[in-house]
């Protein structure tokens, strides 16, 4: 896979990758940007959130007339020293219907465990929170 980045002036940049999809970054203010577009690192954090949200709708399909809901929310920590990295990542899937908490666990385990690209290619380490219909459902609990 080839990304092209090209410099829009200022601390900008558009990426475009094979499906022809333009991606614009910038910088925040007290790099030097004009915060016109997410930051590198806030689209990192997305790539993980579209990455493992697609395989678990891919696992998932058979559920999903009976999903209403799946929300991902990525919480990343970074290091203070330069690089200022990603060290964890929790994501916290939010997801509201009539599907058993084994189910969607499994999802959530096969994507990590087997599918997940991007959380493959991070040396963060992640983990993962369900709130199935409003209450938390730990792994222990299934």
């Amino acid at each position: 896979m080839q990304i092209k980045a090209k410099w829009q002036g200022g601390r900008a940049f558009e990426a475009v990758g094979p499906t022809g999809h333009p991606m614009l970054m910038d910088a925040t203010a007290n790099y030097g940007g004009e915060g016109n577009a997410a930051t590198p690192t806030e689209m990192l954090l997305a790539a993980l959130a579209g990455c493992i949200g697609i395989d678990v709708t891919m696992i998932l399909k058979p559920h999903l007339d009976d999903i209403e809901n799946i929300e991902i929310t990525v919480d990343g920590e970074r290091r203070e020293e330069m690089p200022t990295a990603f060290t964890a990542a929790t994501l916290t899937f939010t997801v509201d219907g009539n599907i058993t908490p084994k189910k969607v666990w499994r999802a959530i385990n096969l994507g990590e465990e087997k599918y997940c690209a991007v959380s493959a290619s991070l040396k963060a380490e992640i983990t993962y929170k369900l709130i199935l219909n409003g209450e938390e459902i730990t792994t222990d609990q299934i």
